[in-house]
């Protein structure tokens, strides 16, 4: 039997992880006044607010392994007590491949057919035909060929792109016909017809897609990110995006959320804004409890957790 405290915004995650974990003592948190009652967890389960990521830690001395929701852990790099009290940390990583790479493909195709203008014009109900693409043959360039990235790269292909995949370790992807290294962005986004920004945030990564790899990208083509917003240079973006110098670009994430009402991007014609959505999904629950369920039987049974985060990379 292991203890756990569980803190989490999800309304139906008490319910779910009782039914699924009977055996074991869950501690169900509701505000800090609940906290004393988490001494004795060896696992948490808690959401991505860092107050309350750090009220928790500090309320569970006997922690051993903590469990995130989100996939990126950017937030949760800095703070000490994960490395000074050796407690694991785990992401959702898995949970949201299939809903953020749908999210991806939406917004490229979206852009292919001109949605966006269309829609603009449905609005003013004017009747006017625009030049479309198709995505056959055209090269999408995806940043970050991890979980949600190499999903992106396989839905790419499948329906006929040429895919780069850009990854920090060489090796093969499935479905890419090119995989190459961050130095070699550069010459990758040259040929891109998309570029999908699918990578963690870490110091190596923020602002790569800087002002100088925005200039080597063609005029037609699209920038897509549903990673985090400071990887890519903002303003040096929406200088790119007015001044025509890229076609357009997909953002669901920002280095501001939310998105502030005066930022040039809510009103370009050649932008589509999500806010931060891209994750959503109804079986985001049973993929994480499904993870969470699998991990806590490797945590008993002292074989290796998935999605065990490494510091040092950042993810």
């Amino acid at each position: 039997m292991t203890t756990i405290a569980i803190w989490s915004n999800w309304p139906s995650t008490p319910t779910d992880f009782g039914a699924a974990l009977p055996n074991d003592t869950l501690l169900l948190i509701k505000d800090e006044s609940d906290l004393a009652r988490a001494a004795a967890a060896e696992v948490a389960f808690c959401g991505i607010g860092l107050d309350r990521v750090r009220k928790l830690l500090a309320a569970t001395p006997k922690l051993r392994w903590f469990h995130t929701p989100a996939a990126g852990v950017d937030r949760f790099l800095d703070i000490p007590d994960f490395r000074e009290r050796g407690i694991a940390l785990t992401n959702n990583s898995g949970s949201y491949d299939i809903q953020i790479a749908e999210h991806v493909l939406a917004f490229v195709l979206a852009a292919s057919k001109r949605l966006h203008l269309y829609r603009d014009h449905q609005s003013r109900r004017e009747w006017k035909e625009l030049e479309h693409d198709e995505l056959r043959d055209q090269t999408m360039v995806v940043f970050g060929a991890g979980s949600i990235g190499g999903e992106v790269v396989r839905l790419a292909s499948a329906i006929g792109m040429r895919v780069i995949a850009v990854r920090r370790r060489p090796g093969a992807v499935p479905g890419a016909g090119k995989v190459v290294t961050p130095d070699a962005l550069g010459d990758a986004v040259a040929e891109a017809d998309y570029l999908v920004v699918a990578a963690p945030l870490t110091p190596a990564t923020r602002g790569a897609i800087s002002r100088d790899i925005l200039a080597r990208m063609k005029k037609t083509a699209w920038i897509v990110n549903i990673a985090r917003g400071p990887i890519i240079d903002e303003g040096a973006l929406i200088e790119a995006l007015r001044d025509g110098r890229i076609g357009g670009a997909g953002l669901d994430t920002f280095v501001k959320e939310p998105l502030p009402a005066d930022s040039p991007l809510w009103s370009m014609p050649n932008v589509v804004v999500t806010p931060h959505a891209s994750n959503s999904s109804p079986r985001v629950r049973q993929r994480t409890l499904a993870l969470f369920v699998e991990n806590l039987r490797r945590y008993k049974a002292g074989e290796p957790l998935l999605n065990r985060v490494d510091f040092e990379a950042g993810y």
